[in-house]
């Protein structure tokens, strides 16, 4: 791999366990993302959210390490991944540390393996070690393919992907005058829209109401208030719009009245706003995006 030795010392993950585990680097981002709100950044929500759109095959500990060392990355990927694809990392750049999984073999005795072939030398989490990945802004060389189907302001196509996978889980879709002045709502089981709006509010409108079927028609509903609900909704539909490249405003202000300081709570809610966006943006993408995607040496930390 040809790569200058400053980027070698600078990405190469270290051998020794980390001394943080998964559990607590997510709870040191939620924490800085807690004091920034607090202070009235509200832009540093929508940088995290942003980042889960961007990064949704990573897992919510490493989207929140991505933004919070580079708010600014579009596309990440290992040294070999970039090597890969034409490109090397710049002399002298600095690579993102996120936490990738050590697997190890758990071995069975004897007679237990005899009696279930499919317990021998099972693969087992062990732990997490750091690793480097590097945005695209961070390389050079080849260029890369376009993501194809990228829009701005109209939802074009992903439209139609997103009424397929709202139909394929069930939930009927009907058009009403009568739900003005609300755009959207959300029966269970059942959505209803509001006619006439643009491409753009349609798609944001559905994705929200879809969010509301995913998330809150069960045991989470009955353990969340109104506003929370709502606002857990509406980031749904930020990530996702945003990704297709919608222009989405910025992620609401009052999403600080939320967790009144509870780290717990913001936190379960930002993890369960990352995978509800994720599970959506896989139905409505193309499966040819993403040739940088985190290698699964990188996932699932």
């Amino acid at each position: 791999m040809n790569t200058t030795a400053a980027v070698a010392n600078q990405s190469t993950p270290s051998n020794k366990p980390q001394k943080q585990t998964a559990k607590e680097v997510i709870a040191a981002n939620i924490q800085s993302l807690i004091e920034q709100l607090e202070q009235g950044h509200s832009e540093a929500l929508s940088t995290y959210l942003t980042a889960m759109g961007k990064f949704h095959n990573y897992s919510f500990g490493n989207i929140l390490e991505i933004a919070r060392q580079k708010p600014d990355a579009t596309r990440v990927a290992g040294l070999y991944a970039w090597n890969q694809l034409g490109r090397k990392v710049k002399k002298g750049e600095r690579g993102i540390r996120i936490l990738a999984p050590v697997i190890g073999v758990r071995r069975t005795k004897d007679e237990e393996s005899e009696k279930d072939t499919q317990t021998q030398n099972q693969a087992v989490l062990v732990g997490f070690r750091a690793a480097y990945v590097f945005d695209v802004s961070q390389t050079e060389g080849k260029d890369l393919p376009e993501f194809s189907g990228r829009v701005s302001g109209s939802a074009g196509e992903y439209r139609d992907r997103l009424v397929d996978f709202v139909i394929a889980q069930g939930i009927a879709l009907e058009f009403k005058e009568s739900i003005a002045p609300a755009l959207g709502m959300s029966y269970g089981g059942k959505i209803a829209l509001l006619p006439g709006q643009s491409s753009a509010e349609e798609f944001s409108t559905l994705v929200h109401e879809l969010a509301h079927e995913m998330l809150h028609k069960a045991e989470r509903r009955t353990a969340t208030t109104k506003t929370l609900r709502e606002t857990e909704a509406e980031a749904v539909a930020f990530v996702v719009g945003k990704t297709i490249g919608l222009e989405t405003g910025r992620a609401s202000a009052d999403y600080i009245h939320l967790y009144n300081g509870n780290a717990a709570l913001l936190t379960e809610s930002l993890e369960v706003i990352q995978k509800t966006s994720a599970v959506i943006l896989a139905a409505i993408e193309n499966s040819a995006e993403g040739a940088a995607e985190e290698p699964a040496l990188t996932r699932a930390s």
